[in-house]
């Protein structure tokens, strides 16, 4: 059982640690908001760190699971941050959605301070993450890989090593093109079926069976239908994290023009207050007759 620092508790890191501590490992833990820590440690047991570099202080492993690179940046070269007092020889597994380029500057950080970092966002969401069963993409060296797999097993149904520094993120990136083109394609297909005034749980029935089934029109189909959106990952982190792979996109030369309007389509939906919901309100930018 290892000694682990976890920094940020959200609606990701919270589970994520709690499966974590029923492993048996020893937590610390820090959040921002101190009641949110507080209270992880009176649900799982372990103790609360005042700051990141306090929380990391002798830990054999740090997690960090928090909202963007400027948090991150905060939590780690910051000057509370946890790198100030990560010893030689530990590990640092990062689950947040970042941007490739503070991965690779995390990584080098790291080398040259004596221990090994990974760069291993997440995918399955709230659900997965208290569940146990997300799925991992890593970047950084084998070794360092092969050493944050023992700790990920607790959490993780796949972890998967895509290749060095950076190339988690950017998996990450592929994951999130892909599910923005599904979702615009199922919102229209819904509003489609509803201006035709199917029954949408037949539909549901005969085009799930086929090639067009997803795990998105299979878990949000009905609740798209009936106007609910209230199922985790909200959208201001979706557009947070499209900006992300249209960055990448435009130091890689790939071409993202599906991948661009839905970024856009999403910024309607905040427009008129969307921006908390999850990203099957895609659809509410569309109405039928």
């Amino acid at each position: 059982m290892a000694k682990i620092a976890f920094i940020g508790l959200g609606v990701m890191g919270g589970p994520i640690a709690g499966h974590l501590a029923k492993a048996g490992h020893q937590l610390t833990v820090f959040n921002r908001t101190m009641a949110k820590a507080s209270a992880w440690v009176e649900a799982h047991g372990g103790e609360v760190g005042v700051t990141p570099a306090q929380a990391a202080q002798d830990a054999d492993i740090v997690i960090t699971c928090v909202g963007n690179d400027d948090d991150l940046a905060e939590v780690t070269l910051g000057p509370e941050g946890a790198f100030r007092t990560m010893e030689r020889g530990a590990l640092f597994i990062d689950h947040t959605t970042v941007s490739a380029r503070i991965a690779r500057r995390l990584f080098e950080e790291g080398e040259g301070r004596g221990f090994h970092c990974v760069d291993a966002p997440v995918s399955g969401g709230q659900a997965g993450a208290e569940s146990g069963t997300l799925s991992v993409m890593c970047g950084g060296t084998e070794p360092a890989v092969a050493a944050a797999r023992l700790a990920m097993q607790s959490y993780a149904a796949r972890v998967v090593h895509i290749g060095g520094p950076g190339a988690g993120q950017t998996a990450k990136m592929v994951n999130q093109i892909c599910i923005a083109g599904v979702l615009q394609g199922l919102s229209e297909a819904v509003r489609f079926a509803q201006a035709a005034e199917l029954d949408m749980d037949k539909v549901l029935e005969a085009v799930s069976g086929g090639a067009a089934q997803s795990w998105q029109m299979n878990n949000r189909w009905a609740t798209m239908a009936r106007g609910e959106f209230d199922f985790g990952f909200a959208i201001d982190w979706m557009r947070k994290d499209l900006g992300l792979a249209l960055e990448e996109a435009r130091v890689n030369g790939a071409a993202l023009p599906v991948t661009a309007l839905v970024d856009q389509f999403y910024a309607e939906v905040q427009a008129i207050g969307g921006g908390r919901q999850d990203t099957s309100a895609l659809v509410r930018r569309l109405h039928t007759k």
